[in-house]
């Protein structure tokens, strides 16, 4: 009989929010001290500490349905904002441009946000898999940090090549300011919230009573059963 938990579902939920409500907030680009991002990296990096939450207690099989249940829930929310966007507008409605602005999203943008994703969340979970393994369960601080700094690298530079390189106003200049922006900015809230995560991790693996290894895991991502 398969174990039941009672927060994964929540974790779950939580994560798909935060994921969800990112892509939205993505629309605006803003300054913030030295920092020039998207809106959505604000929260974004809130799903890399789940990420690390759900491997290191749940285990690499486990985040991996949660990786997909996101990645299938951005992709239906993306598709939905776009049909609705090409849906002729009702003749009293002056709200066009401004859903244009906001969440009119092209396949490009959407196609890079999903290999951006993709790459990243899955990256994270298997650096921080292998690393409890080879580290015997200890140093959490140092696993977590490790793994955002390649799965946010993977994410950042993917994510703004392919969904803005080349276009009109996108110099090599600006397309460098934003993924360094981007990237330091989303490992500072990664090293400044590892005491909420260990505070998280001690919580969930008493009341879960699951501390998982991933010893004789098949880490390919789309072996979802």
């Amino acid at each position: 009989m398969q174990k039941q938990f009672k927060y994964l579902g929540f974790i779950t939920a939580f994560f798909v929010t935060v994921l969800l409500v990112s892509n939205i907030a993505s629309s605006k680009i803003l300054i913030l001290g030295p920092f020039t991002f998207d809106g959505g990296t604000i929260l974004f990096p809130l799903s890399y500490i789940f990420g690390d939450i759900l491997t290191e207690v749940y285990g690499y099989g486990r985040s991996r349905k949660v990786i997909w249940t996101g990645f299938f829930m951005i992709l239906l929310a993306s598709v939905v904002f776009m049909i609705v966007q090409k849906l002729p507008p009702a003749p009293d409605w002056n709200g066009q441009a401004a859903y244009d602005q906001i969440l009119g999203l092209t396949p490009r943008i959407v196609a890079a946000s999903m290999c951006a994703y993709f790459a990243g969340e899955f990256s994270n979970s298997y650096i921080l898999a292998k690393m409890k393994i080879w580290m015997k369960g200890k140093f959490l601080w140092m696993r977590t940090i490790s793994s955002t700094l390649i799965g946010e690298a993977f994410d950042t530079v993917i994510f703004v090549m392919l969904a803005f390189f080349g276009v009109d106003g996108f110099g090599t200049d600006l397309l460098i300011t934003i993924i360094i922006s981007n990237y330091v900015f989303k490992v500072l809230v990664e090293v400044l919230f590892t005491p909420v995560t260990y505070a998280a991790v001690k919580l969930l693996k008493r009341h879960e009573e699951e501390d998982h290894f991933d010893h004789g895991t098949n880490f390919n991502p789309f072996k979802i059963g």
